[in-house]
């Protein structure tokens, strides 16, 4: 059985270019998902991150809805305690609207971003306390059954966006299992609870009225290429970036060459960064194949969802193109 692959999107902004030219990427990145079988491309929520243009969810899944045609769109995550339930609920509403049964709604806890950018988005330090409650009442909106009286999301009653839960820690699997809503774990970038996360949500799942099994979403990063020494390249430049970039906040930081970086990366700090980095496919398409159906067997995911991770868009395409072919998608 052929399991559903689907595609987290960073809109990445790569050295010397615009955030203009980051969307147009994700357009055709989309594209070329609806094309080659892909379930899904979720956009994640960060904040204050230069070499990241996905921070306004709502209006990026908006853009490329409107230049694709049937693959569904959501956010991977919206992080719920940055924003009050109800303007969520709107905005998802409106998306449901103009595109019917293609949006989905993943939620998150955390900020997205570091606790000086936290406070300029005027985010109460105590909202993380609150997010099973938020997630609820956004639900109840969905659905057309506000819990808050004299209150309905216009547009977004009755649209009933499908909820998930995304995580990387226990809570989020826990809540998940609470709410009977679909898990998705965040092992792209935060590997170490994936499998305690994983039984634990299997084992408290309660069915709902969304969904009557548990259903588990797991990522991975991607890097397909026809070479496998172009794969391992693009995947060396990949890592650094994310490091120089986990390094380089603010303007008064300075610049780091390939050398630096490198060096960082045998410091024990620098591993545990690239520990982030665990759960990746390198390789060629063959070599891609191998690692994701062990890596899906492994953790007995419903569906894995990838973060093609090569630094150009030229590189994320064809990786995209030679993982459906090697995983037996069904092209458009």
């Amino acid at each position: 059985m052929t399991i559903p692959l689907s595609i987290l999107d960073l809109a990445p902004i790569a050295p010397g270019q615009t955030a203009r030219e980051s969307y147009a990427a994700s357009v055709a990145l989309a594209q070329s998902a609806e094309k080659y079988g892909y379930e899904r491309v979720w956009y994640a929520e960060h904040h204050n991150m230069p070499t990241i243009g996905s921070s306004a969810t709502s209006i990026l899944i908006g853009h490329v809805a409107g230049q694709t045609s049937t693959i569904r769109l959501g956010s991977g995550g919206v992080m719920l305690p940055n924003h009050s339930p109800l303007v969520i609920a709107e905005q998802y509403g409106t998306l449901a609207e103009l595109y019917p049964d293609r949006i989905d709604l993943g939620l998150g806890r955390a900020p997205g971003s570091d606790q000086n950018t936290a406070r300029a988005m005027r985010r109460d330090p105590r909202a993380s306390d609150q997010f099973p409650q938020d997630v609820m009442e956004l639900q109840a909106y969905l659905r057309g059954q506000s819990i808050v009286p004299g209150v309905q999301a216009v547009p977004g009653a009755g649209t009933n966006v499908p909820l998930y839960i995304l995580g990387s820690s226990l809570f989020g699997a826990g809540l998940a299992a609470a709410l009977g809503l679909p898990y998705a774990f965040a092992s792209h970038f935060a590997p170490d609870l994936l499998h305690e996360a994983i039984a634990l949500y299997r084992r408290d799942f309660t069915p709902s009225e969304q969904l009557a099994a548990p259903y588990l979403i797991i990522a991975a990063n991607v890097i397909a290429a026809d070479e496998k020494t172009d794969a391992e390249q693009q995947f060396d430049e990949t890592r650094r970036t994310r490091v120089r970039g986990m390094l380089s906040r603010g303007p008064a930081t300075p610049e780091y060459s390939d050398d630096q970086i490198d060096v960082f990366l045998t410091t024990p700090e620098g591993r545990n960064i690239a520990n982030m980095m665990r759960y990746s496919a390198v390789g060629t398409a063959d070599e891609v194949r191998a690692y994701l159906q062990e890596f899906a067997e492994g953790t007995g995911a419903d569906e894995l969802i990838l973060a093609h991770q090569s630094p150009f868009i030229e590189g994320r395409l064809r990786s995209v193109e030679l993982t459906a072919a090697a995983m037996n998608l069904v092209a458009a």
